[in-house]
């Protein structure tokens, strides 16, 4: 059988990688939880951050055919596109029906199958990418990699979709007896990165002592405005990396 991601594409026959398929939220939105300590805007700015390095860490791997991004915010889709995403403005308003559309409009563009990966990954690497892809070597594998609170952080199967979408309150869990009642087999990939998804206040104070440059940067600039003033979590340790 051919390995799911690497199907012969009749182009000079070259083997078929997966499509990247990455739902964004509103930036206006997006990390409600972090209202606590962010302003609107500055959640903006952070939602805009993370799936600007989400886009740059998967090109860098040079792992996907396509790499696309599905929202209802067209500053999202405007970022998508400018740095060379393929940009799919969302028709409803729930994620599991963002994810469904996505999928349809790639098969429908030549994708045998695709991973699905939120933008909130803020430690993400490509040989973070590399590992899930190298994951799938048959197009009956399902690679799911859980996010700490039992929740769906990649997703990567073969298309047509071969069972319906349940992210939400434990959907790791959901999606891999889906996929076992598919007849398909499930694969588990964990990596530090991969299960470390920016959510709560506690998870913007240890980014911003040991997370990416860039990302410590931004915190940093934040940090001034926050909402706690001299309790704002985001101001660095005099022991931050």
């Amino acid at each position: 059988t051919a390995p799911a991601c690497r199907q012969e594409s009749g182009r000079r026959g070259q083997p078929m990688k997966p499509w990247l398929i990455i739902p964004a939220k509103p930036f206006t939105a997006a990390k409600s939880r972090l209202a606590t300590i962010l302003s609107p805007t500055e959640r903006a700015r952070l939602g805009a951050f993370l799936l600007e390095r989400t886009l740059r860490v998967a090109q860098e791997a040079e792992a996907f055919d396509e790499i696309m991004v599905i929202s209802r915010d067209p500053v999202a889709l405007q970022l998508a596109s400018g740095l060379g995403a393929r940009a799919l403005a969302e028709t409803g308003v729930e994620l599991n029906e963002a994810v469904t559309q996505a999928c349809r409009d790639a098969q429908e563009n030549g994708a045998t199958c695709v991973l699905v990966l939120p933008a909130d990954l803020p430690r993400l690497t490509a040989a973070d990418l590399h590992l899930l892809c190298a994951a799938a070597d048959a197009p009956e594998t399902v690679v799911i990699t859980p996010s700490r609170d039992g929740g769906t952080n990649a997703l990567l199967l073969s298309l047509p979709v071969p069972f319906a979408f349940a992210y939400g309150r434990d959907s790791f869990q959901h999606h891999a007896r889906r996929a076992t009642r598919s007849a398909l087999d499930v694969r588990v990939v964990e990596t530090d990165n991969l299960r470390f998804d920016l959510d709560a206040p506690a998870d913007l104070s240890e980014l911003a002592n040991d997370g990416p440059v860039a990302l410590r940067e931004l915190l940093a600039n934040l940090a001034p405005s926050g909402k706690n003033g001299e309790d704002n979590p985001l101001r660095v340790s005099p022991h931050g990396a």
